[in-house]
């Protein structure tokens, strides 16, 4: 496979304080650059008998494919945020920023922050969309190779010294500055409205356990918090609780394998949660048979260790 070259998106010549020099040899030998280095090292790893060849190399060469994928893949990105205008987002990146960000200054102030905090070293500030949370939000890179897996780069500012050092030697803050006044704010914002249709990673679906309703373990410690009556139950199986020390605070353990025995000690006038090990059939079921038997009963996403992975609290058990 060979990667092609993506012409230039800005117009050079229409920059403000960015001149044509700049631009042209950040595009041609450092855009560019990346892109030969990557189409090499391509080459010599579809060229390579990977049956045969020691790992190391392997590795090597598929960690530096990485790193120059993702240098042409950002500099595009970087090329495609600039353009003549007022370096004011359109009003509805305006809206997006001030949802998120509390206002369009507070985002400012944080993405110059990152960015002058890479001044004089080298790195990438990118503001990015994260399906997962439908939010935007500033991500700082030290390299080529780190980005947050999943999101949609929007927005990128070059922070390498190749990038401004012909037009503005050292003084990074006047490159922001200069930076902050060129962003193609339409583009920006038709970016968005594309990463806004990237769905987010798909949730666990137990089709075996139908429409049986869950609940987070978030939700489960601000209801708790909120001192709310909720009847909560362990049913990790026998043989499991016996070989644990702890259990969530707030929880009473009750055998899932005998279910009758307990269930006349619950209430039906408020909600039961039901949680087991990690999420999965043991609880499910637990709380199938407790919703038959006519109570608000639900499990707990994620179980037992999901509580302890949001350091919900917990106690020894006897």
């Amino acid at each position: 496979m060979r990667y092609q070259l993506t012409p230039i998106f800005t117009r050079p010549w229409l920059l403000n304080g960015l001149s044509l020099r700049l631009i042209e040899s950040h595009y041609e030998n450092h855009y560019g650059g990346a892109l030969r280095r990557l189409n090499a090292i391509t080459e010599q790893l579809e060229s390579l008998d990977v049956a045969k060849a020691p790992a190391y190399v392997v590795n090597g060469l598929k960690r530096e494919q990485l790193i120059a994928l993702n240098s042409t893949l950002l500099h595009e990105l970087y090329f495609a945020s600039l353009a003549f205008g007022d370096g004011k987002p359109t009003d509805g990146l305006a809206g997006a920023l001030s949802r998120d960000f509390g206002s369009v200054d507070r985002w400012r102030s944080e993405f110059v922050a990152m960015a002058s905090g890479l001044a004089g070293g080298s790195g990438w500030v990118l503001l990015v969309y994260v399906p997962r949370d439908r939010r935007l939000i500033n991500q700082s890179a030290g390299d080529h190779g780190q980005t947050v897996a999943g999101v949609v780069p929007i927005l990128a500012l070059d922070m390498y010294e190749h990038a401004y050092h012909i037009d503005f030697g050292a003084n990074a803050k006047a490159y922001i500055e200069t930076f902050q006044r060129n962003i193609d704010w339409p583009s920006v914002e038709v970016r968005y409205e594309d990463a806004l249709q990237v769905a987010p990673p798909r949730p666990l679906v137990q089709k075996e356990f139908g429409d049986l309703p869950g609940v987070g373990v978030e939700e489960v410690k601000a209801m708790l918090d909120a001192g709310k009556p909720v009847q909560i139950i362990d049913a990790r199986p026998r043989s499991y609780i016996s070989r644990q020390q702890d259990i969530m605070d707030g929880a009473v353990w009750r055998d899932p394998e005998h279910v009758q025995e307990w269930v006349g000690e619950l209430s039906k006038s408020d909600p039961v949660i039901v949680f087991c090990a990690y999420g999965f059939h043991v609880g499910c079921k637990t709380a199938i048979a407790l919703r038959e038997a006519g109570f608000d009963a639900k499990y707990m996403k994620g179980g037992h260790s999901a509580w302890k992975a949001i350091g919900g609290p917990i106690k020894l058990h006897s």
